[in-house]
């Protein structure tokens, strides 16, 4: 069960939010202000916080600048609550990290959709660093890759092409894409650079190199299945 923390100094509001994401099934905690929240943090990292920006000992946009330079508190789901309605104050809460940004009064179907849709997409950014397709594992984090459990050293750019391959499994990924996302070009003079890329990377793939299929005047397409 996925934990929440909430951190907002109305005791009311609080409480209300509290409820309703029990009895959306998370686990909830609540501080009223950013000194117990931090205290907190330090012993667990929560999936995600709900944060209201006008505290008493701290204002929410400084709480988020510094979860988002604290390396275990870099990538935490954040959504901020609070009163304040105008763009300029919703452009500065994305702006500085937050992915999300609810503003009050709001009801609590609003809320729990919210939270549902940002752990949804947290869990798909959380999978995306780690790709794996038959033999292959990616942990893109730490832009590592194995063959059959075996480290297999690329360079960035087949690093690059390998991931762009995997992230579009089962999809022909037109030579055209390939030179833009890999590139950052798409010279046809450089077709024949990516065609020796794609030669290297199966060979550095070993058996799992014949995974990656040429489609004939189209691009290339990685598959589940190596012949």
């Amino acid at each position: 069960m996925a934990m929440i923390y909430i951190v907002e100094d109305d005791e009311n509001i609080r409480e209300i939010e509290m409820f309703a994401l029990k009895n959306a099934g998370y686990e909830v905690q609540g501080f009223e202000c950013a000194s117990d929240f931090y205290a907190r943090l330090k012993e667990k990292v929560p999936a995600l916080v709900l944060l209201d920006i006008m505290l008493p000992d701290e204002d929410g946009l400084s709480i988020v600048k510094k979860l988002r330079h604290a390396a275990d508190t870099r990538k935490l789901p954040i959504i901020m609550a609070t009163a304040k309605t105008t763009e300029l104050d919703k452009v500065k809460g994305l702006d500085i990290g937050a992915d999300d940004y609810i503003t009050k009064p709001f009801g609590v179907m609003e809320l729990i959709s919210r939270v549902k849709a940002l752990m949804r997409r947290s869990r798909g950014m959380e999978e995306e660093r780690m790709i794996r397709l038959g033999p292959i594992f990616m942990d893109d984090e730490k832009r590592a890759v194995f063959v059959n459990d075996e480290p297999c050293e690329l360079t960035y750019k087949e690093y690059e092409l390998l991931k762009l391959l995997l992230l579009n499994a089962g999809i022909v990924a037109s030579r055209d894409m390939i030179l833009d996302r890999v590139w950052g070009t798409d010279f046809e003079g450089e077709s024949r650079t990516l065609d020796m890329h794609i030669k290297t990377l199966r060979q550095k793939l070993g058996s799992a190199g014949t995974m990656i299929r040429t489609v004939r005047n189209v691009g290339y397409m990685l598959t589940g299945e190596n012949n």
